[in-house]
C-alpha cells in the first residue's frame, strides 16, 4: 500500500507538469499568431494610408487642372464675346457708311437730274399699236419706235438721261394698274439694256398707274391712249 501511494503522486506531478509546459508553448504560439496578424494588419493600414495619400494627390493635380481649364475656357468666352460685339460694331459702322454714300448718291442723282433740260420723249400707246389691255409684255411695234430713238442719239450723242413712265387706264384697283404700269416701264427698261447696253444708272423708271390720263377714260379710244410707256429723253 505505501508504494501504491508513492507512485500516484509522482504521476500527477508529471502530467501537471507536462499540462503546464503545453500550455505556456500554446500561448506563446497563439501570441505569436495574433502578433503576426496584428503586424500584417499594420503593414496593410499602412500600404492603404499610402495608397490615400496617392489618391488625394491625383486628385488636387486633377482639380488644379479642372480649374486652369475652367478659366481658360471663361477667358476664351469672354474673348469671344468681345470680338462679337466688334463685329457687331463694324457692321453698324458698315451700315451706316453705306447708308450714307447711298444718301449721298441719292442727292447727286437728285441734282443731275434737275439740272437736266427735256429734248424730247417718245411715246409708247396702245392707240398706235403697242401694249395691249392689261399687258406688259413689249410689242414689236414698240420695239421699232424704241431702236429709232436709239438711232437718232447715236447721230446726236450727248450725255443723256431717260425717264422711263408706266401709265394705265383706270379700269381695275389702283394696286394693280400701278402694277402693271411698272412692268411696262421695267420691259423698256430691259430692253434698252439687253440691246443697246444702256447703263442701268443712266435709266430711271416709274409707275403712275391711273393717276395721269391724257385722254377721257370713259370711251375705248381714250382708255387706249392712255394705256402707256412714255421715254423722256434728258440731257
Amino acid at each position: 500500500m505505501r508504494k501504491l501511494f508513492t507512485f500516484i503522486p509522482v504521476a500527477l506531478i508529471v502530467v501537471s507538469g507536462t499540462t503546464a509546459c503545453a500550455s505556456k508553448k500554446f500561448v506563446r504560439t497563439s501570441v505569436g499568431e495574433v502578433n503576426d496578424k496584428v503586424d500584417s494588419l499594420g503593414k496593410s493600414v499602412e500600404e492603404t494610408q499610402e495608397r490615400t495619400r496617392r489618391n488625394e494627390g491625383r486628385i488636387t493635380e486633377v482639380d488644379q487642372k479642372a480649374q486652369a481649364a475652367g478659366q481658360a475656357a471663361a477667358q476664351a468666352s469672354t474673348a469671344a464675346a468681345a470680338a462679337n460685339t466688334t463685329a457687331v460694331q463694324a457692321n453698324t459702322a458698315a451700315g451706316q457708311a453705306a447708308s450714307a454714300a447711298n444718301v449721298a448718291g441719292s442727292k447727286v442723282d437728285a441734282i443731275d437730274k434737275a439740272s437736266r433740260r427735256l429734248v424730247y420723249e417718245v411715246v409708247l400707246s396702245e392707240d398706235q399699236g403697242n401694249f395691249k389691255f392689261g399687258k406688259t409684255t413689249l410689242p414689236d411695234e414698240a420695239k421699232q419706235k424704241i431702236d429709232q430713238m436709239v438711232a437718232q442719239l447715236k447721230q446726236d450723242p450727248k450725255n443723256i438721261f431717260l425717264e422711263i413712265e408706266g401709265h394705265t387706264d383706270n379700269i381695275g384697283p389702283k394696286p394693280i394698274n400701278d402694277k402693271i404700269g411698272l412692268e411696262r416701264a421695267q420691259a423698256v427698261q430691259r430692253y434698252l439694256y439687253e440691246q443697246y447696253q444702256v447703263p442701268l444708272h443712266k435709266m430711271n423708271i416709274i409707275s403712275y398707274g391711273q393717276e395721269k390720263p391724257v385722254a377721257p377714260n370713259k370711251t375705248k379710244e381714250g382708255r387706249a391712249q392712255n394705256r402707256r410707256v412714255v421715254i423722256k429723253v434728258l440731257a
